[in-house]
């Protein structure tokens, strides 16, 4: 087995606490590690090695997805060194190549879990670490902060670091039941053949959050709902989703996706985009008293292909909503007017699993009736503890050089290009922020579009 280094920026940020921390214990439980692998967590604060220990202690009890054992745990730390520095000053990575000296680590990644508006500065400063051979550059999303930027950040990391050595992670693409919806396309016939324009009435993809920004004001008055969710996440989803050939090459399948989306040119942005913003968020933390970010956006879009041909997809995300939830309904034509549609519900979180509705003979009467059969795949304590987590999953790739499930720069560019195009659109024809009411469902203009 490879020696592995895994070196974090933003060793104290929520991510690795929550994610990145429980991931990498999750690895080291299941023996895909080795023994002689170091994980470097930087970060500005003051701490001593055992004070970081303390605080991540914690937080792996609380999210790591394997039962957690003591003296396994005590093991893992000894593999964990905190790296107090000020990873913008380019003249202190000097010393970070000082604390990689005399190692003999033949597999590096390097994961950025930051703002991207420190991928520029880290990527300087790792010119400089030239103990840590051919690394492996893991960014989080969003990549950088416009289509412009992102662009600039992809040559420069290309050129530092190569572009197979660049791994764009989007931890949706992660999920057990996002990689689930090729499996249920490719394997049930049902399904797959009625998985076009012809049998399909339209697609909602959805991803609601009962919380607000939290401690993400900064953040999140930059990015707003379009650029945190849609341009990554949901788009990628919708790639997933609408890709011609289950069996085809993943990325070049979701680039043809991206390239079929109707052009903004072509939309009545009027009738197909609404965004709103929550009671309050202007109030929030680090937000702009008088901010217009929007909080909740709900897009119609089409795929102009032979598949999609006018079937809508409508995207919908929102924070402090009613209820949590990420899902994929699809809705399939009525064979009669009177008569309830199909509908197929791909859960993603919370609840992970399938939910069908289908009409039977109403018992004991002459009528149609709507039958429900589902599948709850984290309701199965076995299922659950044998599904790693979507980070545990991805970094594992990253390990083992699979970079089929991470983002190619060639749809994040069409992915930036489309949602900008979008922002400029809604801008230029005036439309308002629409207001909503914490708890609701979001804006009621979005109901006007679908």
């Amino acid at each position: 087995m490879s020696k592995i280094s895994i070196t974090i920026f933003g060793g104290t940020g929520d991510l690795t606490y929550r994610k990145l921390m429980p991931a990498i214990y999750n690895l080291f439980s299941r023996n895909l590690l080795g023994e002689n692998f170091k994980v470097c967590a930087i970060g500005r604060r003051d701490y001593s090695n055992e004070e970081y220990l303390e605080i991540i202690d914690s937080w792996i009890k609380e999210f790591a997805r394997l039962k957690i054992k003591e003296e396994r745990l005590l093991e893992f730390y000894k593999h964990i060194e905190y790296y107090k520095m000020d990873f913008t000053n380019l003249d202190e990575y000097s010393g970070l190549n000082k604390f990689y000296e005399n190692t003999s680590f033949d597999n590096n990644l390097v994961y950025y879990a930051v703002s991207p508006s420190f991928f520029e500065v880290i990527s300087d400063g790792m010119l400089r670490v030239n103990n840590l051979k051919n690394p492996k550059i893991i960014l989080e999303k969003p990549f950088g902060s416009s289509m412009k930027n992102a662009k600039f950040l992809s040559e420069k990391l290309d050129k530092n670091f190569n572009s197979e050595n660049i791994y764009r992670i989007d931890h949706y693409l992660g999920k057990e039941m996002v990689r689930n919806i090729l499996t249920i396309r490719e394997t049930n016939p049902l399904i797959s053949k009625v998985w076009s324009k012809d049998d399909i009435e339209s697609i909602e993809i959805t991803a609601l959050e009962t919380v607000g920004v939290e401690t993400r004001g900064n953040y999140y008055d930059e990015a707003g709902a379009l650029k945190d969710m849609v341009q990554n996440h949901l788009l990628q989803i919708l790639t997933i989703v609408a890709l011609d050939n289950p069996n085809g090459v993943l990325a070049d399948e979701q680039l043809d996706v991206l390239k079929n989306l109707r052009p903004i040119e072509k939309m009545d942005i009027k009738k197909s985009v609404v965004l709103g913003q929550y009671k309050g968020y202007r109030q929030e933390d680090k937000v702009n008293p008088s901010s217009s970010t929007e909080t909740f956006a709900g897009i119609k879009l089409f795929v102009d292909n032979k598949r999609w041909k006018n079937v809508p997809f409508f995207i919908k995300t929102g924070k402090k909503t009613s209820e949590r939830e990420i899902e994929v309904l699809v809705k399939f034509k009525r064979i009669k007017d009177d008569i309830n549609p199909n509908v197929l519900v791909i859960k993603i979180q919370p609840t992970e699993g399938v939910y069908l509705e289908f009409n039977i003979k109403t018992p004991g009467e002459d009528g149609i009736t709507t039958a429900k059969m589902e599948f709850c795949q984290n309701c199965n304590l076995i299922f659950r503890l044998n599904t790693p987590e979507a980070y545990e999953r991805m970094i594992l790739a990253c390990i083992e050089n699979d970079s089929s499930w991470f983002s190619k720069w060639e749809q994040i560019e069409l992915s930036w290009k489309f949602i900008d195009e979008l922002k400029q659109a809604y801008i230029k024809n005036n439309i308002p922020i629409y207001e909503y009411e914490v708890g609701s469902d979001g804006p009621v203009e979005y109901n006007l579009i679908k």
